[in-house]
Parts: C-alpha cells; structure tokens; sequence
C-alpha cells in the first residue's frame, strides 16, 4: 500500500485551548476513512489543516510527497473539498461555477466543459445547468458544491458534514458520485454524525476525542455497526458530548 497522507506530531492550539493533540497517523492511497467524535472534538480543526485553510501549530503533515508547511499550492491541487458550506458564487449559473473552478486549477477549457457536463447529469442538475446560483435551493447547492469540488478530479477528497443539506435522494446521488470514484487511487475522508451512512461508504474509522485519535480500525476488523456503537461510548471521555453524533 501506498501512504498518500502521513502525519507525525501534529498539534494545534488556540491560545491556551489545544484542539489537536499530537496526532501520529499514515493514510494510505485509496482509502475511505470516516471520523467521528464529539462536538469540539477536534474533526473539522483536523480537515482544515490538512485542506491548507490554517497552519498547524506544531508537528508535519505530508500529502502526496508535498510537505504542507512547504507546498500548500501543490497540495491545494490534489484536494477537493466538500463541506456544509458551497463555496459557490451566486451570480454565476452551474456551469459558470464549475468552468471558474475548473480554470483556477489550470485545466483546459475542452476538458473542463466535458467534466463539467458528465459532473452535472451525476448530479441531477443538467436541465438548471444555465441557471444562475442564488435562487437554488440548499440542496441543490449543496449538490453543486460537490461537483464544484470533484471538477479537477482530486486524488483527495476531504468531507466536512457532507449531508448537510441533503434531502434523501440527494444524499444517495452524492453516494453515487463517491462510489463512481476510482476505489484503488481516489483517497477520501469523512467527518460526519451520520454514523449510518458514513459507516456503509468507509473501509477504515476513526474517533477523535479531545483534540486526540482514541479508536483507529479499519471496518472489516469490526463485527458491525452495533459493535462500533458500544465501543464509541465505552472510550469517550466521561465529559465528552455524546450529542455531538446522531443515530447513536
């Protein structure tokens, strides 16, 4: 197996608050990795360091040979990014969106106009293709974002809460976009309290607690999914806020 991700030492601290806690993990190439924790466990603090949004305060993060201190601009190339949020312009239609995108990562124009298509009609979207943003609805933005995010076609896909949003037909179009991804080259990695969905889509869990990975297995070493339940609430800490996860 080849590591695409490896991270030694990492910690992050705002002021006095430490919201990761010298985190040692390898990912390797192809894998589908879900996190779940605690609301202020340290998830979304994790994915923005490793997405380049902010610096870690200490330790190495490596992504695809590039060191992230080093090269933030190589690694921004291999990455998509999907969150509860769009990143969308409004004033622009669909396939303005994903052409603008597609340019910023330095593709051609035949190739992005080609993606784009086969990227909309996975998405449902085609028919408003011409239709300008703002009016969308939260779904159908949301769906949007997830081409906007996969128009470069990444080697990495980062996930922050993804279903946000989603109604239950969008949800599993978003699915069958993930699971259309190359399984052997294509790395991705999860955050979500959809413990349901998410533990269907990965092959490897993690659980962060306290700015710390407290469970790391990949899934086929767990019996299922109810196995993995008991285990989340026997080794979080006894002040963890065990809403922070849904259908537990």
């Amino acid at each position: 197996m080849e590591t695409i991700i490896s991270i030694s030492g990492l910690s992050k601290s705002f002021g006095k608050q430490k919201a990761i806690d010298n985190i040692e993990l390898d990912i390797e190439k192809g894998d589908f990795v879900a996190i779940f924790g605690p609301n202020g466990a340290g998830k979304t603090t994790f994915l923005k360091i490793l997405s380049t949004i902010i610096e870690p305060t200490k330790g190495k993060v490596v992504i695809s040979d590039f060191d992230l201190k080093k090269k933030p601009i190589e690694i921004r190339k291999k990455l998509g990014n999907i969150s509860h949020e769009s990143y969308l312009y409004d004033d622009l239609t669909a396939k303005e969106n994903l052409v603008f995108f597609g340019k910023m990562y330095g593709m051609k124009s035949s190739e992005i106009e080609e993606h784009a298509d086969e990227l909309l009609e996975q998405v449902g979207l085609t028919a408003r293709a011409n239709d300008r943003v703002r009016p969308y609805s939260r779904g159908m933005k949301q769906r949007l974002s997830i081409s906007r995010a996969m128009i470069h076609k990444p080697d990495i896909i980062l996930m922050d809460e993804p279903y946000t949003g989603l109604d239950q037909k969008a949800a599993q179009t978003f699915e069958y976009v993930l699971e259309s991804l190359d399984k052997d080259n294509v790395t991705k990695i999860m955050i979500s309290h959809n413990i349901e969905r998410a533990f269907h889509l990965c092959n490897r869990i993690l659980v962060m607690d306290k700015g710390k990975i407290v469970y790391d297995r990949m899934k086929k070493d767990i019996e299922n999914i109810d196995s993995f339940k008991e285990s989340y609430h026997s080794i979080l800490s006894k002040d963890a806020d065990i809403e922070g996860i849904s259908n537990l």
